[in-house]
């Protein structure tokens, strides 16, 4: 008799984390000031970087329609410029700027990222409903996506470590954006099941392009790609696209067993408004989070050292797992690109000029001899302390600590910072600055007179709030 090897074709119930992101994004009520003023803060702050990218050339030819002279009645509208586009590449668009300079919020857990990147997709399709609504969409409809958005990504992220297994953080923007869009353009909850479904099974970045040897400028766009493929896939998904109930379950095919080793994930939370309070901002420079504290103790040490360069005999930077893994870096460094994602340069950039700027990446300052001279000199060790205080929950520490030493045996005192300024514990310090670094943004790219009326806006949580998205993108095109 010959043994069946058919399998039953019945269709189980979605998998319980789809459920429960569909859930999550549907029906829950969010009542955290923290949470509103923080998503406020995180919705400024993306903008600035919008603004501050537009300056850069290589990031305005990725811009604008697929096709040149191409026009969309009632499209969407990218800030800063004078773009109609579909919500689509306005999506793309949108994240793209945002991302562009790594100056944006940032989460950190086992799979870090930058919740802020899902703004793209949340800000094209927003727009879109809002300019086909007869009363428009309030911007609080952005916040509340936000919030949920930064939830879904950094909750997920908590404990799963895609990078591990080399896929790049940004499937995470995908799934996060996938649900709130879908949820923004009127999906069901069965539309939002199957729209994240859809992004679990979409093929997945490599994340090669941020590591070395392959560092580039596509870790620039790829935020974008996610968040507008996640408008896309909401888009099909509206128009009766069948979802895949079992996308992470199904044995074989299923992304657990074949992108994750098998295991299930992890999670250490509900769904809430955890990851909004406690997001991030890069507030005084751009660079990789895990060296920011880094950069901020080299900036102490400059008035000390900047005599003193040709004297320096070697430099200690002390850090954690992390960043050693992920932006410890020797050798020829070729783009922006790859050097805003290396400690020793960033570093070097700090204790030599006493800034550390966006354009401190670009070719004209790389090319200034006392840099890789200092990279050449730097030790990167780790502290195990520092490790476990970055993984932990109630600290969430991103510590470094840099000394410099002296040919005639003089050294600086070990400068060490466990807490960055953009962290939540140094929120009441860091948050002047953080408004300056938006007004600054804003000055890049409009006149006195209209930034001060954005500013005005997005400072009056309750009236930006009740502006309609349409408006307020309106408001800030060129």
């Amino acid at each position: 008799m010959t043994e069946r090897t058919d399998a039953s074709n019945i269709r189980p119930q979605p998998d319980q984390e789809l459920v429960d992101i569909a859930d999550y994004v549907l029906n829950y009520r969010i009542d955290s000031e923290e949470a509103w003023e923080t998503a406020r803060l995180c919705l400024m702050d993306s903008l600035g970087c919008c603004f501050l990218a537009l300056n850069y050339p290589e990031c305005g030819k990725l811009l604008g329609p697929e096709v040149e002279g191409s026009t969309v009645p009632n499209g969407c509208r990218v800030p800063g410029t004078t773009f109609v586009l579909d919500p689509v590449k306005a999506a793309f668009d949108i994240g793209t700027l945002i991302r562009w300079l790594d100056f944006n919020d940032t989460w950190l857990a086992a799979e870090w990222g930058h919740p802020s990147d899902n703004l793209g997709g949340i800000l094209a399709a927003a727009d879109y409903v809002s300019r086909r609504k007869p009363a428009g969409l309030p911007i609080k409809e952005v916040l509340t996506a936000m919030v949920k958005a930064y939830e879904i990504q950094g909750c997920l992220a908590l404990e799963n470590a895609f990078n591990r297994i080399g896929l790049d953080h940004v499937v995470l923007v995908k799934v996060a954006s996938a649900a709130v869009v879908t949820a923004l353009l009127g999906g069901s909850r069965q539309q939002v099941i199957d729209a994240v479904s859809q992004a679990w099974i979409d093929g997945h970045s490599l994340r090669t392009y941020r590591q070395l040897p392959n560092t580039g400028s596509r870790k620039s766009w790829a935020a974008g790609d996610a968040t507008s493929r996640a408008v896309r896939l909401a888009l099909l998904t509206l128009r009766g696209e069948t979802g895949y109930p079992a996308a992470l379950t199904a044995k074989t095919w299923g992304f657990y067993d074949v992108l994750f080793g098998g295991r299930s994930f992890r999670f250490q939370r509900h769904y809430g408004t955890y990851v909004m309070e406690n997001i991030l901002f890069k507030i005084a420079f751009p660079a990789e989070f895990h060296a920011q504290t880094a950069v901020e103790a080299a900036l102490e040490l400059h008035p000390q050292i900047r005599n003193r360069l040709h004297e320096i005999d070697r430099i200690v930077i002390t850090t954690q797992e992390a960043a050693r893994r992920i932006i410890s870096k020797t050798g020829p460094l070729y783009n922006p690109a790859d050097r805003d994602h290396c400690l020793q340069y960033m570093t070097a950039v700090a204790l030599i000029f006493g800034e550390l700027t966006a354009d401190h990446y670009q070719d004209r300052t790389a090319a200034d001899p006392r840099i890789d001279h200092l990279r050449n000199l730097m030790e990167v060790v780790e502290d195990k302390r520092y490790s476990t205080d970055y993984l932990d929950p109630e600290k969430r520490s991103i510590a470094n600590a840099v000394q410099v030493f002296f040919n005639n045996g003089d050294q600086t005192g070990k400068i060490e910072i466990k807490y960055p300024l953009g962290h939540r514990r140094r929120r009441r310090e860091g948050l002047p600055l953080l408004h300056e670094k938006f007004r600054k943004n804003l000055a890049t790219r409009f006149p006195a007179d209209r930034g001060q009326i954005i500013l005005q806006l997005l400072e009056d949580r309750g009236r930006l709030e009740r502006t309609l998205v349409h408006e307020f993108m309106e408001m800030l095109a060129k």
